[in-house]
């Protein structure tokens, strides 16, 4: 019998909540242990660990789902794995196998169950995998132990409101350096954009824009976001560059657009000064599912696109195509569900 947990489930935000286990694995002399259910929310690692000092560590983020038959259910766990073995790479720490990484959030997810949230409440159980360097050095190098880690907790909206446009400003700050580390999922890009974020917040602004680093002329992301828009002549485009994340709920709109919706789609060059040519925008990423933008403030000027109080028809049906793919409503393309 599936043991209750006191939470309100309709007035679930993004906050961290303990649930009662967590997997656990240690990477010493070159190979990864067996790892562990744990209920210890507690990382002990020493003073120097170069993720401490040297940010040498990645993350990922997914969800499960509760069907309205009551199974559970994860999205596109495969590609997570994939991009957390990309991220990986990049920052010189040993891989995850990808049967280990989708096994290890099942399990996690099994162990938890009690805190998915119940279906037709809009909540969803957020998973978060990471990996760390630790052991203690002070030079600059890769680590010599890695902890890798998932854990789980209740989520409901990401942006207070749920699908209601909200509005973005341009910020003169980069998220990621040209050839940096944009294409993986790593604490510094998220740490570099906090400073843009307040900025925004404070000026009345949902989130802000980041363009490119190298010429400030092109959209790269939305805050945590990817940025996607519908042109007028019924295109579905999002930006292309070395220093965005590849967004797997990007991909899957992109899919879905193409396949479902009958779109013409594309990844491209998206100038700040050629907003124009879109009716339709909005920020599409795990958190958020997906945001309607309905204005991005640029040069002293707040542009418009389909309305700052209403969302978009095609962003609508792309919302509920792919949400309903997610909740189990609708069946999704081959290998996009995992079922617990």
């Amino acid at each position: 019998m599936t043991k209750k947990v006191a939470i309100n489930w309709d007035q679930l935000g993004f906050d961290y909540i303990k649930t009662d286990y967590r997997y656990l694995s240690f990477w010493k002399d070159g190979q990864w242990d067996d790892g562990v259910m744990t209920e210890d929310n507690v990382l002990h690692l020493g003073e120097a660990a170069p993720c401490l000092h040297y940010g040498q560590q990645c993350f990922e983020g997914l969800k499960a789902y509760r069907t309205k038959a009551g199974e559970i259910q994860l999205f596109r766990v495969d590609q997570n794995a994939k991009r957390f073995q990309d991220s990986c790479q990049r920052l010189l720490m040993p891989v995850i196998p990808e049967e280990t990484f989708i096994k290890a959030c099942l399990d996690v997810v099994k162990a938890n169950e009690a805190y998915i949230p119940p279906y037709g409440t809009g909540g969803s159980l957020y998973i978060r995998p990471m990996m760390i360097g630790v052991g203690n050095c002070v030079a600059v190098k890769p680590a010599s132990e890695y902890i890798f880690t998932v854990f789980c907790m209740p989520v409901g909206a990401y942006f207070k409101g749920g699908l209601t446009p909200v509005n973005f400003m341009v910020s003169d700050y980069d998220r990621a350096a040209c050839n940096g580390t944009g294409q993986q999922k790593v604490g510094g890009n998220y740490a570099a954009s906090m400073l843009a974020h307040e900025i925004a917040v404070q000026k009345g602004y949902a989130d802000c824009i980041y363009l490119d680093p190298t010429t400030h002329t092109k959209i790269e992301e939305v805050g945590a976001a990817n940025f996607f828009g519908i042109t007028r002549d019924n295109r579905f485009v999002t930006p292309n560059s070395p220093s965005i994340l590849p967004s797997i709920t990007k991909y899957s709109l992109l899919y879905l657009a193409e396949h479902v919706l009958g779109m013409a789609v594309s990844e491209e060059d998206v100038f700040i000064d050629e907003l124009d040519q879109f009716a339709e925008a909005g920020a599409c990423g795990t958190a958020a599912v997906i945001t309607p933008i309905g204005g991005i403030f640029h040069h002293n000027r707040l542009h418009v696109f389909y309305s700052e109080t209403a969302v978009g028809p095609v962003t609508k049906k792309l919302y509920d195509t792919l949400t309903a793919i997610q909740l189990g409503d609708l069946a999704g393309p081959e290998g996009w569900i995992t079922k617990l």
